[in-house]
């Protein structure tokens, strides 16, 4: 599977800015890309109180779905961040986008401290069954949490996407902790950032990386925009869990309601 990364800069609050990139970015994928992943809240940037009602957008909103055309058009999948707007509730969500529709969403359960007031934290890890691959999605501060990726494992993911917007002085511990939810639950893991300045005087620290089920780098960015190809070989999946599998030695299950669904959703609800 070919996984092509994308970092770049954003600016919160200026959605046809955020959005004109993301969907020149897609167009511009190599042809046999099957999935593009941008950073934490791509769409929208980062929300203020004074802004957040006027920024954020249902997920059938206009900019969801001009990022769907687009997924359609290049017949690949996308995953990315979207300040969510449900009725008069708000939050920080990321979206697996295939050509045919919105196959998988997530809602950050863990708000990092600039956010909490703003979004309403998520209540669910879920993981859905993608081109063979059975994927989960985690947002940012999520990863500094072990039982988050494992609840993903729990669920059978064998892919953890994390979209980020991680910032100076933080980029070492989102390094190492990425390195540890990948060896610990033996899965490949793909994570985006954002660079440049945000609003606040905030600096992103870059640092997109894909690791394998060992916790080793395939790819790791610098601190500057840039796109990679990187090629997942599942096969590694089973090399890494041949002589043992934490999941099957580990002895305390995280608690929850587990669901599956006929689409190929597997959810994890908090209790």
């Amino acid at each position: 599977m070919k996984v092509e990364l994308v970092q770049l800069a954003g600016r919160d609050g200026d959605t046809t800015y955020n959005l004109d990139r993301t969907l020149k970015a897609i167009a511009a994928c190599a042809s046999d890309t099957e999935l593009v992943v941008f950073p934490e809240l791509q769409l929208m940037g980062f929300p203020s109180a004074s802004i957040i009602k006027t920024v954020a957008e249902p997920l059938d909103g206009p900019s969801v779905q001009a990022v769907q055309r687009m997924a359609r058009e290049r017949n690949l999948s996308v995953v990315l961040g979207v300040l969510e707007k449900d009725v008069e509730t708000y939050y920080n969500t990321s979206v697996l986008i295939t050509p045919e529709g919105i196959a998988l969403r997530y809602r950050k359960t863990h708000p990092w401290i600039l956010e909490r007031g703003l979004t309403t934290p998520g209540n669910q890890f879920t993981t859905v069954l993608w081109n063979g691959i059975q994927v989960g999605l985690l947002i940012c501060f999520d990863i500094e949490f072990p039982e988050s990726a494992r609840a993903l494992a729990q669920l059978g993911a064998e892919l953890v996407i994390v979209i980020n917007g991680n910032m100076d002085p933080y980029g070492p511990i989102h390094r190492t902790a990425i390195m540890a939810r990948a060896q610990e639950n033996q899965v490949f893991t793909v994570m985006v950032n954002r660079v440049g300045h945000g609003d606040g005087g905030l600096c992103f620290a870059g640092g997109s990386a894909v690791l394998n089920p060992f916790g080793q780098f395939l790819y790791e960015a610098g601190r500057e925009e840039c796109r990679q190809v990187v090629e997942l070989d599942f096969e590694q999946l089973k090399v890494a869990r041949q002589d043992y599998c934490y999941l099957d030695e580990r002895r305390l299950i995280l608690p929850g309601d587990m669901t599956e669904h006929f689409d190929g959703r597997r959810e994890l609800t908090i209790p």
